[in-house]
């Protein structure tokens, strides 16, 4: 059965190769000679501000695609002022000093066009998809905002974006069961001194407390150009595109230095297990284990990331073998990597009890499997296996224009150097059984592994 399913999965990566070279329509003329994979094509330069931009010709639909990421997200923020990252994912929605509030939606949607944003720990970023004619006009509400936020913001716009931020807490968190598993992972699993310890959505007190004065500093050290990457992708002619940027992102200047993050570095474990129980509005028991792993774009992360669909990908991952079909401890379990750029990464299990089913039943059940691929019995099948799911969703990432123009945004952002997102599929090619095996017996051990415990509680 293995040797069939491996010339199985051997045979769907020489279908998506062939899928491929219809999914990307701007390819070197040279990549289908020297290599199985096509590359994609674009256009790199830095504006004399520090704007990077990043041109991707697609002409497949008459459609255009605006990507802009700014380096900044959670971990920037500063202690008493959790939030403002994410707060400012909804502030820029609202005007600047030549469009009103919520104009900026009505004119790309009017526009035929689509539009949203959103916030990470290391990054936000925003997008608009508008018809090849209206190019222009997503550059410059981009622009605008940019470069003129400030003289549109007022206390009203600040108020009631902060009171719309703390009711999407309450929504997405405090009254969603399991909820607060968003804060409570990473404040376990980082010290406290460290950037990604915090919450992404922020606290209600530190928001509460927020003011124009904290607002206009935040935006002003880090909504700059020199800490931008403007991507455009889609059906454009690239020398009218260059002479728009110019236009409308050249007169804004650069910014005026960002203070430096602390060392995000920490120890690859934990060094002793650690454990949290939460008692929650929840029927059933859940269960989170995050362990260190290599941050998101090193060598070692690859292996990191094989090693989680090994564990927890899909139907026929070990965890859902294990825990959902055969123990029935798991309605059901999962796995996944929080892809961090810096320091370290997080991986994380995610499993949640059948009913009838207790937490140490659950818990002793996940810990197994770990146990197991500590031991380091992970089979080259299996890493094809998990290769090839990987693979598969990189392929699908990479579908549409817009698609590709965040995955370059990304990769500029992080690491300066879009090209990366050309090497992802080789990178992961590369990873062999020994290397996941060599990580799940270095990582995967009792002495790094922080559980987030969900039980209910006697009211529940």
């Amino acid at each position: 059965f293995m040797r069939d399913l491996t010339k199985g999965l051997v045979s769907l990566k020489i279908i998506l190769a062939l899928l491929l070279l219809n999914v990307f329509p701007t390819l070197h003329a040279q990549a289908q000679t020297q290599s199985s994979v096509p590359k994609i094509q674009f256009e790199k330069y830095t504006l004399p501000n520090g704007l990077e931009v990043i041109l991707h010709v697609d002409r497949k639909l008459p459609v255009v695609h605006v990507n802009q990421w700014f380096h900044v997200g959670s971990a920037n923020e500063r202690a008493g002022r959790t939030g403002f990252a994410h707060l400012f994912e909804h502030m820029l929605f609202q005007g600047s000093a030549n469009v009103a509030a919520n104009e900026h939606f009505e004119l790309v949607q009017r526009a035929g066009g689509t539009l949203n944003g959103s916030t990470w720990l290391e990054r936000t970023n925003y997008y608009e998809t508008v018809p090849s004619n209206q190019l222009e006009l997503a550059l410059w509400l981009e622009a605008d905002r940019m470069g003129r936020l400030l003289p549109g913001m007022t206390q009203q716009k600040l108020d009631t974006q902060r009171d719309v931020v703390k009711n999407e807490r309450r929504w997405s968190m405090d009254n969603q069961p399991y909820g607060t598993w968003w804060e409570k992972l990473p404040a376990l699993a980082f010290p406290p001194e460290h950037p990604f310890h915090h919450s992404l959505i922020g606290s209600m007190d530190h928001l509460e407390a927020a003011s124009l004065d904290d607002v206009a500093e935040f935006f002003s050290t880090y909504y700059t150009p020199d800490n931008a990457v403007l991507s455009i992708a889609g059906d454009f002619d690239p020398a009218e595109a260059r002479a728009l940027v110019e236009k409308h992102f050249g007169p804004i200047p650069r910014g005026k230095g960002r203070p430096p993050l602390p060392d995000m570095s920490l120890p690859p474990t934990f060094g002793a297990p650690k454990r949290q129980v939460v008692e929650d509005d929840v029927m059933l028991p859940r269960v989170f284990v995050a362990l260190r792993s290599p941050a998101f774009g090193t060598e070692a992360y690859y292996a990191a990331s094989v090693a989680g669909a090994v564990l927890g990908m899909r139907r026929g991952s070990r965890l859902h073998q294990r825990l959902v079909r055969e123990q029935q401890v798991a309605q059901d379990a999962g796995a996944f990597t929080y892809d961090l750029a810096k320091g370290t990464d997080l991986l994380v299990v995610d499993a949640t009890a059948r009913p009838e089913v207790s937490v140490e039943q659950l818990e002793a059940a996940v810990h197994g499997q770990l146990d197991l691929m500590h031991a380091g019995d992970v089979t080259p099948a299996e890493v094809e296996r998990a290769r090839a799911l990987i693979e598969t969703d990189i392929v699908t990432s990479l579908q549409s224009a817009g698609d590709r123009a965040d995955k370059l945004s990304m990769f500029a952002t992080y690491f300066g150097d879009p090209s990366l997102v050309n090497v992802q599929l080789a990178k992961y090619e590369a990873v062999t059984a020994d290397a996941v095996n060599a990580f799940a017996r270095a990582r995967l051990g009792r002495d790094n592994r922080a559980a987030l415990v969900y039980v209910p509680s006697a009211e529940a």
